[in-house]
């Protein structure tokens, strides 16, 4: 009885979590992010591959490139890749500000609108919404609008 329990348990399992081949069927590239305050990056798939960076910032905007079973291979903001536990990821839209000055984020989706804030380079926020030129960006509760091309993580045209 214990035998036909513990099979129907590990069905029930399967059945609910979701599977390798169910996360293989994304297209990639895509968008994720890392979730854990820690995260190593590696030159292969597999813990026993050489760590070649880690990284202590979570919500980091990462662009995954391939899939492999539980290993994402991805690139940073600085273009450096290599592979991570598909665990360290999310995928919650995230967002890099870039440059060398600040950036306005403003109170509509457009340079006429008044500017909310101004984002710092190296900052990270949550992006909620993309469309043509501008996104959504909330870092700490400071929610603007900011131009594409002042953040790391969104492809060109790319709208949610």
């Amino acid at each position: 009885m214990r035998r036909v329990l513990a099979f129907a348990i590990v069905i029930l399992a399967s059945a609910l979590s979701p599977s390798a081949d169910a996360q293989e069927q994304r297209k990639t590239p895509y968008w994720a992010s890392i979730s854990a305050s820690e995260a190593l990056m590696r030159t292969g798939p597999g813990k026993t591959y050489p760590a070649k960076w880690l990284y202590r910032r979570a919500d980091l905007p990462i662009k995954v490139l391939e899939v492999y079973p539980s290993w994402r291979k991805v690139q940073d903001p600085d273009g450096e890749t290599g592979w991570m536990l598909v665990n360290l990821l999310s995928d919650t839209r995230t967002a890099l500000v870039t440059g060398n000055e600040p950036r306005p984020m403003h109170e509509a989706p457009n340079t006429s609108s008044r500017i909310r804030y101004l984002a710092q380079p190296g900052v990270v926020g949550r992006l909620s919404e993309c469309a043509g030129e501008w996104c959504a960006l909330d870092v700490g509760g400071r929610r603007g609008y900011i131009s594409r091309d002042h953040f790391y993580g969104t492809d060109a045209g790319e709208s949610f």
